[in-house]
């Protein structure tokens, strides 16, 4: 090989490399998007209308989770209507394997026995559960979630402005996703079967 054909073949190995290096890497280029970190969830203990009800008691099933309260005007009904149509959509093996808890933030109004009646207008198979506000308070960190009584109104009439994301744990009691409000019925039980057909 003479001389020049050399030199050309090494300035194009050259050349091959260093575009290489640049689609390698772009300074400019955005860093892909990490997953949303979840917040640390875990076990609880609070009180429904039938006595203790722990995070535990639901081992096996899929579990979601819902923080809101009763008198909520539109977020919580809306939410709770949405899961029980998703749920509508599982075969019945599926939705045996599938537990729905409502925890309400407002302790103050939301007594176990009413918290009974209001989750059973929309399945009679959720459970509600509330608990006292230091209890709340602890369980709201572990998960994410806000919730604060809006100032003004009569003891028996305010708002609880609260996260509206609903949490689903998976058989073994781990947290593994938090669902938007607004999600529509069949991502719900889209969803719910993800973690249900996991190994």
């Amino acid at each position: 090989m003479s001389s020049e054909r050399l030199l050309l073949a090494i300035v194009a190995v050259l050349v091959a490399v260093i575009v290489g290096v640049a689609v390698l890497w772009q300074p400019d280029a955005p860093a892909p998007a990490a997953p949303p970190t979840l917040p640390a969830g875990g076990e609880f203990t609070l009180q429904s209308a039938d006595g203790p009800v722990s995070l535990k008691d639901f081992r096996g099933r899929v579990t979601l989770l819902y923080f809101g309260y009763t008198y909520c005007p539109d977020i919580c009904p809306t939410t709770l209507s949405a899961l029980t149509a998703g749920l509508a959509q599982l075969a019945p093996e599926e939705r045996a394997r599938v537990a729905v808890v409502f925890i309400s933030v407002d302790p103050q109004r939301d007594t176990p026995e009413h918290l009974k009646t209001y989750v059973a207008f929309f399945d009679p198979g959720f459970v509600g559960v509330t608990g006292s506000p230091a209890e709340l308070g602890e369980l709201a960190g572990r998960y994410g979630v806000f919730y604060q009584r809006q100032p003004g109104g009569k003891d028996d009439a305010y708002i609880v402005d609260h996260t509206a994301e609903t949490f689903a744990v998976g058989p073994d009691g781990r947290l593994l996703a938090r669902m938007a409000h607004g999600t529509p019925p069949d991502q719900v039980a889209a969803l719910i079967r993800q973690y249900l057909n996991q190994p």
